[in-house]
């Protein structure tokens, strides 16, 4: 049976009332935007969940992620009802209830990826265009990257800024 989604006010009503919130994101992700109260248990640490009967509500950014990985979840809120927050903590912002926001912590790591990556690819097109074509296998390599990260599930490049010093002492 799947996990019933949750609007963000049913939610609340659902945490106040004693049921346990748990945000499946990163913790990279839950440092830098969190509700609060939350439990933060990424996805691959799931099954640390604790089995104490109480009603379990999940959620991540937007709701795609919990939706994707339901029947993982249920199988870890195993001896209790379980729910899913519909649309996430983006849509428990939009309905105007609070979250804790740090700016002061780093963008999230495959965010920074996506941002490294495009400025690489950018980059080897124009100097391909306006240097020398040799440049263009600066996209070439860093599309090889994400291709592989995508098959693999490693990425070397997020491996990499997990070690820039903007990142260190950030939530792992």
């Amino acid at each position: 049976m799947p996990l019933t989604t949750l609007s963000p006010a049913d939610a609340r009503r659902m945490i106040d009332a004693g049921a346990r919130l748990v945000d499946i994101r990163g913790a990279d992700e839950h440092a830098r935007e969190r509700i609060p109260g939350a439990l933060n248990l990424p996805l691959d640490r799931i099954d640390g969940l604790p089995r104490d009967g109480r009603i379990v509500v999940f959620h991540c950014r937007s709701g795609m992620r919990t939706t994707a990985n339901a029947a993982r979840l249920e199988a870890a809120a195993s001896d209790a009802p379980a729910f899913l927050l519909d649309g996430g903590i983006d849509a428990w912002r939009g309905a105007g209830l609070a979250t804790i926001a740090d700016r002061s912590q780093p963008l999230e790591i495959m965010r920074q990826v996506q941002i490294a990556a495009g400025a690489l690819v950018v980059t080897g097109v124009v100097l391909g265009l306006f240097v020398t074509p040799a440049f263009l296998a600066l996209s070439a390599f860093v599309g090889a990257g994400l291709v592989f990260a995508g098959a693999t599930g490693w990425c070397g490049m997020a491996q990499l800024l997990r070690a820039m010093p903007w990142n260190r002492g950030a939530a792992a």
